[in-house]
């Protein structure tokens, strides 16, 4: 009986394993345990040993890039543990330690010594890799050498998180970049005092090389430092461990949702930018159809050059797409950013003399104006599947909450005595929903957000957010009067 069951688990751990290796993401792996007394711990281990093939026994790839310019080609890498072929890592994560910046590094191909020089493929700089270390939990060990599949760390590397690093700067190889996910939320963000600055420059300099989905830039319109992320919540544990770790008091400013524009029917413009001073003068002009994109592309611009000829010569093209994405900064309805657009240039026409780039940047911010005016335009907002779960007492107040914030139940489920609700709400319908849920439910509730997609928003809130805009315009201009007649 003994060696029975030898022999199946043997055939079905085979199964299991080529599968995983065959097909990536067709199987799941459950196993229950406990960190307290490692419960569980070895049968998870044995459970990647049997049924997980090992680096080598998986095909990575790279992408290479012959010149600068040109398109990068998906290349297969090598995964022996050997140094025949040149290195080629990844800086995964970065951490903040006693020592400095620790780096981790996924090694793909080849090897790397203590002591070696290697290039970063982002930015061209040389690094020399001065200390080599294994990680167990807090402790490091010291090792000379890593092959291809080893995960290490190095200390007093500059980068940021998804860099990759080669043996020579000849080597035009990287790997395959991570799928980052625009932020969806915006808050301001200061030290609450001046005296402060220094350490907060410090704190967004390292989170931000940490972290790709948290963006900060200063917005010279506002004049304020803006912070991005995937949440509010996101941004208030940044918040919390700038206070926490460089004893800098933060103020959040209220939160600032990423609203899009975008075209509803196609609009075609024949504009003429013409300008003429006592010197050479300025001429260009543009003809073409700017049109929607389909709903599944409402995040894209995109810009296609159709002219034959020689009345838009090809040097200015660029100048025009460059004039066309500029205006795209900032939508006719709400000041938002414009996506979801496709402008086809068709023709033209150009001045021997007084045409100029910076013609035809006038000429496409032109056009853009005019399709402003004559196009149905409409708000876009970001759309978050959110999941509630609380106890089964309480599902028909946690429901008629997600209605009165606009949310669309996509599904439910319950388990003993809890339940779980899929809902597709609006994200400027959920700010404070936090704690109106632990209100409703004894602080049992809790729920999970994550960016599902853009669609059209309400006439509503459309109508409030172009009354707030025109609102602030005026204010702005009136300030402006002000300083003027003051001068």
């Amino acid at each position: 009986m003994t060696k029975f069951l030898k022999i199946a688990r043997s055939i079905y751990s085979d199964a299991i394993f080529k599968t995983a290796s065959l097909n990536p993401g067709a199987c799941l792996f459950f196993s229950s345990g406990s960190a307290l007394k490692n419960k569980g711990v070895q049968t998870l281990l044995d459970g990647v040993v049997d049924y997980l093939p090992n680096p080598s026994e998986r095909q990575n790839y790279g992408l290479f890039q012959k010149t600068k310019d040109a398109e990068p080609i998906r290349t297969p890498l090598d995964s022996a543990r050997s140094d025949e072929k040149p290195f080629l890592g990844l800086a995964f994560k970065l951490e903040m330690g006693k020592t400095g910046q620790l780096t981790y590094f996924r090694i793909y191909q080849g090897c790397l010594r203590r002591g070696d020089t290697v290039w970063n493929s982002r930015t061209g700089k040389k690094v020399r890799i001065s200390r080599l270390v294994r990680m167990h939990s807090e402790e490091m060990e010291d090792v000379t050498e890593v092959f291809a599949g080893d995960i290490c760390a190095v200390l007093g590397v500059d980068c940021a998180s998804g860099d990759s690093f080669v043996a020579t700067q000849d080597y035009r190889m990287s790997m395959e970049s991570m799928h980052i996910a625009e932020p969806v939320i915006s808050m301001s963000m200061k030290a609450k005092d001046s005296k402060y600055s220094d350490q907060f420059s410090k704190a967004v300099n390292r989170f931000t090389k940490e972290d790709p989905t948290f963006r900060v830039y200063f917005d010279p319109e506002v004049k304020e430092t803006i912070c991005q992320g995937m949440g509010e919540l996101h941004l208030e544990i940044y918040a919390q461990r700038m206070e926490r770790e460089y004893n800098t008091p933060i103020i959040l400013g209220k939160p600032k949702v990423s609203f899009r524009e975008t075209l509803l029917m196609p609009v075609e413009f024949d504009y003429l930018h013409k300008r003429q001073s006592g010197g050479a003068g300025q001429y260009g002009k543009v003809i073409g159809v700017l049109e929607p994109l389909p709903p599944q592309k409402n995040l894209d611009v995109e810009f296609v050059d159709l002219t034959s000829g020689t009345n838009v010569p090809k040097p200015f093209v660029p100048a025009i797409e460059k004039g066309f994405r500029q205006s795209c900064e900032k939508g006719p309805l709400t000041g938002s950013k414009v996506s979801g657009i496709k402008m086809r240039l068709l023709d033209g026409q150009h001045h021997i003399v007084d045409s100029n780039e910076i013609s035809f940047i006038l000429a496409a911010m032109g056009a853009m104006n005019d399709c402003y005016q004559l196009g149905r335009w409409q708000v876009l907002e970001p759309i978050m599947t959110v999941e509630v779960t609380a106890p089964l007492e309480f599902q028909g107040q946690v429901t008629a909450q997600m209605q009165r914030r606009c949310g669309v139940v996509c599904g439910t489920d319950s388990l003993g005595d809890w339940f779980s609700l899929f809902v597709e709400v609006p994200l400027n319908d959920m700010f404070g929903y936090s704690s109106e849920l632990r209100s409703a439910t004894q602080g049992k509730g809790e729920f999970t957000m994550e960016y599902c997609r853009y669609s059209p928003c309400l006439p509503n809130t459309q109508d409030r957010l172009m009354k707030e805009y025109q609102d602030a315009l005026e204010a702005e201009n009136s300030d402006a009067g002000k300083k003027k007649k003051k001068n």
